[in-house]
């Protein structure tokens, strides 16, 4: 009966769904997002079958789609967590254990990364004490300028931590090549671009560790949720660790001695025998998911590529009206990295030195008009005020990067938007653009 009155519930979970159809696009009154998600009565169903359980923290869908994500990337292990920014911060933390030995990072060591990005991909160098070693960007990649970041390296330096800009992948070949010359830890902050690849490669397999975002704005979402891939077991377990408090243990919820030694150790200078499941070998965290969230993840991950090709489909399709409109003369278009093939989070311009457009005007003007826009988030991170008393060395200049800072934006590309949508967007840009130049 139990399982009957599932299958009834589950069945009118997607019909409630499909009950509630999209209202119907109304040129200058709907809002167009610039990200959003899209979900389905499947993923309503999954939702509601993970919470009929009643299984309130991390079970069957969690390891699931652990597994899941790990076979997408061709990676050996995948830690679930609350968030892209957890995710960074724990594949950072996970560099930084006891148990890594002498190559474990410490406070003072330099991290090269970028100024032009999202502050959590950085923010784990500063709170745990390392130094950021900022590097410019290309104008029209909006990614690491490699070379710069070679000339960076010092004695000092141990290791790499960089986002693939806006699903377009860095030059990740070469940098990975760099850290493997020069022994350096690479971190792989893949939350924009899930489903890139560079070389025939997906993104998030080069480096020690990759992260990524299911916040309602990425590629696929569980609501609020990040994952940490990695290849190495070691690796893996210090990165539950600091996961699920920090514990030594790594007995599931529910679980009791897995190891089948619960009262046979010694560790630290805790008595023998002391629970193992109350020992602690790092000063970590709670940052678990619920299998509500990835019951979601499993159901969107079977989307995903349907969702990558759409996002690639609004990228050309605006790059086509983008240039036909003549707009190229007043931007600098977005370029993929040579070799690559993107999963496009947005479609960035730049507006072109002399062409008489004023950002801050423009990208009003575009909300004005129910078009959204978003900058590339933190711009510089060095002018952002949670900066000012960081401690933090910048190689060279970052020109580009205080270009984009000053004039440049993104529009969205993500799978809920339709053609009459793209239509709009273009003509609007189009016309605000002359009104501008001419203004």
């Amino acid at each position: 009966m139990s399982a009957e009155l599932r299958e009834q519930i589950l069945r009118l979970s997607r019909e409630f769904h499909a009950s509630r159809p999209p209202a119907p696009f109304e040129p200058g009154v709907t809002y167009i997002p610039a990200s959003g998600k899209v979900v389905d009565a499947d993923d309503c169903a999954n939702l509601v079958d993970a919470s009929l359980d009643m299984w309130l923290t991390a079970g069957r869908y969690a390891d699931r789609f652990e597994a899941d994500l790990a076979t997408r990337f061709g990676r050996k292990h995948a830690k679930l967590t609350v968030s892209g920014s957890a995710a960074n911060l724990l594949a950072f933390a996970t560099l930084t254990s006891w148990k890594r030995g002498a190559r474990a990072l410490k406070p003072g060591d330099e991290v090269i990364t970028v100024a032009a990005g999202f502050p959590t991909t950085v923010a784990p160098i500063v709170q745990y004490g390392c130094i950021p070693v900022f590097v410019d960007v290309d104008i029209e990649t909006h990614n690491v300028d490699v070379d710069l970041l070679e000339a960076s390296i010092t004695p000092k330096t141990k290791a790499i931590m960089i986002a693939h800009s806006l699903g377009n992948p860095f030059d990740v070949v070469r940098v990975a090549a760099i850290a493997k010359q020069h022994g350096l830890f690479l971190i792989e902050d893949c939350c924009d671009a899930f489903g890139a690849k560079i070389g025939g490669q997906p993104i998030g397999t080069f480096g020690d560790a990759a992260t990524l975002s299911f916040y309602p704005a990425h590629h696929i979402t569980m609501g609020e949720g990040g994952a940490v891939l990695m290849d190495s077991a070691g690796l893996a377990k210090i990165c539950e660790s600091f996961r699920d408090w920090g514990r030594d243990c790594y007995c599931k919820p529910g679980c009791d001695n897995t190891c089948g030694n619960r009262f046979g150790q010694k560790l630290g200078d805790l008595p023998v025998g002391y629970d193992h499941k109350y020992t602690y070998s790092h000063v970590g965290y709670n940052m678990k998911v619920t299998d509500m969230q990835a019951a979601l993840g499993v159901s969107q991950l079977q989307k995903l590529d349907h969702f990558i090709a759409r996002r690639r489909e609004n990228f050309a399709e605006l790059e086509t009206r983008f240039r036909a409109l003549g707009l190229d003369r007043y931007y600098h278009l977005p370029v993929p990295t040579p070799g690559s093939e993107p999963s496009w989070f947005g479609y960035l311009l730049t507006i072109r030195d002399g062409s008489g457009i004023d950002r801050n005007k423009l990208t009003r003007m575009l909300e004005e008009r129910k078009v959204g826009t978003r900058l590339l988030f933190a711009g510089n991170l060095t002018k952002q005020p949670a900066f000012k008393h960081v401690d933090y060395r910048i190689h060279g200049t970052l020109t580009h990067t205080d270009k984009i800072m000053n004039d440049s934006f993104w529009v969205g590309v993500w799978p809920g938007i339709d053609m009459p949508r793209l239509d709009y967007m273009a003509v609007t840009l189009d016309a605000l653009t002359r009104e501008l130049r001419t203004a």
